[in-house]
């Protein structure tokens, strides 16, 4: 099979079986880079909810976040003649500094567009890894069409965050992880921006354990993929200001994550700011741990819907660390 199914305009079974053998692919060839991240019981967060809680520590993976898996993927399956012309990129920061890092590691130049709304710690992350950070005036999702325009019209890759089969795989290998660390999850919590991460997943699960439900996780003041799931095609949404910055942003038109989210996701849910808060809060005092907002979306959908996974399994990827210090200390306090 290769490593890079081609993009089709709807997903049927044969994309998704060429999508979870590049899965497979990646997730023997990124070892040792990429790092097997912890899956760790929770007892604070079980005894709470009634579930049986398994935290996945994306947190902990190079870079502090999943990102790192799907860029150093799409890395490594660069052609060799264009590994030095670089690649461009459009990122709130955790995607552009996992290819920053892969890039470097690889000897690929990496410049990377972002809106003015961007963490100003993650453009300094982005630029301490090597990469060059253009940051515009404007929104998320122009500064990906943007970065987009700039590579075709300078003849290189354009690596999306979520929009590529093979940052997509590379993503995916969470997925197998899962499976080797707890292969009886009955549900696995997602917090969801352009819908890479959660594709992957949900491929992977797809095959090594049917009937596993995969929960889309938004803030509800940035829904923008959940509310185009509900519409049935991408749409623009408002979007208003979040602690989730990592998910913030719409949609790029024909993006293969759109019709991979609806063929995998099982359900969706949103979550309020206060819920964010209390999320991080509550990892804080029951793990030690500081998360960034996106990740506390995830927790806090699983608390949300807790109810309905009484005594079952589940797991709650913890996508993300990078939040300024300032910003976590007032979003707990």
């Amino acid at each position: 099979m290769s490593a890079t199914p081609v993009s089709p305009t709807i997903v049927d079974a044969a994309y998704l079986d060429a999508l979870f053998e590049a899965i497979k692919q990646a997730h023997g060839a990124l070892r040792p880079a990429v790092s097997v991240t912890p899956l760790t019981r929770s007892a604070r967060l079980s005894a709470q909810t009634g579930c049986e809680v398994l935290l996945k520590c994306e947190h902990l993976q190079h870079t502090g976040s999943f990102k790192f898996r799907g860029a150093s993927n799409k890395i490594r399956l660069l052609p060799i003649g264009q590994r030095s012309k670089g690649v461009i990129a459009a990122s709130s920061g955790n995607h552009g500094q996992a290819l920053a890092l892969a890039g470097k590691a690889a000897g690929v130049p990496v410049t990377v567009y972002t809106a003015a709304s961007a963490s100003p710690y993650k453009l300094e992350a982005m630029r301490t890894l090597g990469a060059e950070v253009l940051c515009l005036p404007t929104d998320p999702l122009s500064a990906e069409l943007e970065a987009a325009r700039q590579a075709k019209v300078q003849g290189v890759p354009f690596v999306s965050p979520y929009n590529d089969p093979q940052v997509i795989a590379g993503q995916g290998t969470i997925g197998m992880e899962l499976f080797e660390q707890a292969s009886d999850l009955d549900a696995v919590f997602v917090a969801v921006g352009g819908g890479g991460l959660i594709s992957g997943i949900g491929a992977a699960l797809r095959v090594l354990k049917p009937g596993t439900e995969i929960i889309g996780c938004w803030p509800e003041n940035d829904p923008a993929l959940e509310q185009s799931l509900k519409a049935g095609e991408i749409i623009e949404v408002d979007a208003r200001e979040t602690l989730s910055d990592g998910t913030a942003g719409g949609i790029e038109p024909g993006s293969i994550s759109f019709p991979l989210c609806q063929a995998l996701v099982t359900d969706t849910v949103l979550v309020s700011e206060d819920e964010i808060r209390a999320a991080m809060r509550d990892i804080a005092s029951s793990e030690r741990w500081i998360i960034e907002g996106a990740a506390a979306v995830a927790v806090a959908g699983m608390q949300k819907l807790a109810a309905r996974y009484q005594g079952k399994r589940v797991a709650v990827i913890l996508c993300g660390r990078n939040i300024v210090l300032e910003k976590f200390l007032e979003a707990v306090k």
